[in-house]
């Protein structure tokens, strides 16, 4: 694929993380069952959000086992079949370093943080959500920047057990013992 690569995909064609690396350009994809979604820029508020998260949960991991990466950092969800679920989360905690290459994870992190932009809402309540599920995300937060809170969703047996907090609230996690996030330090901005 050239410079563009939307202008040379095929509406039928599935693509595998195979074809994503071979295309160039400064565009990012993420790959949903093979279908390519083009990722935006992130707004400022995004970025804040995004950096304070960040920074909160580098500082708890620091001289622990488990990593914290940032996007642009390439999930490779199904990896070991057809390698059509590539997702590019805002933050990503890996536990277990096995699943860590020099391109990013392959596997299901252990807690993934997606914060909703307009163009990427649906896609990360509805098509991401059940995604992270079949891949065994643990520990699923969508922030919600223009309303102030942050949805969890937690992986128990066969289904995610789901828990809204506001901008006064402080988030415990399960997948991190010991860690939690004050919302008011987030949404301050």
């Amino acid at each position: 694929m050239q410079a563009n690569a939307m202008q040379a995909v095929q509406p039928d064609k599935r693509y595998t993380y195979a074809d994503l690396e071979k295309w160039t350009g400064d565009e990012r994809y993420e790959l949903i069952d093979g279908v390519p979604y083009m990722m935006a820029a992130p707004s400022r508020v995004h970025q804040e959000i995004s950096g304070e998260l960040f920074r909160q949960l580098a500082n708890f991991l620091l001289g622990k086992p488990c990593k914290v990466y940032a996007a642009p950092f390439d999930v490779r969800l199904n990896a070991h079949d057809k390698d059509d679920r590539v997702v590019q989360p805002d933050i990503v905690v890996v536990c277990d370093r096995s699943k860590l290459n020099e391109k990013g994870c392959v596997g299901a992190p252990d807690l993934v943080v997606e914060i909703l932009s307009p163009t990427t809402q649906g896609r990360d309540r509805l098509l991401k959500f059940n995604k992270y599920f079949e891949a065994g995300v643990r520990e699923y937060w969508i922030v919600d920047p223009e309303d102030k809170y942050v949805t969890v969703h937690v992986l128990t047996d066969d289904h995610y057990s789901t828990r809204a907090y506001d901008s006064t609230d402080s988030i415990p996690s399960t997948v991190l013992d010991g860690f939690s996030v004050q919302l008011s330090e987030i949404f301050n901005y």
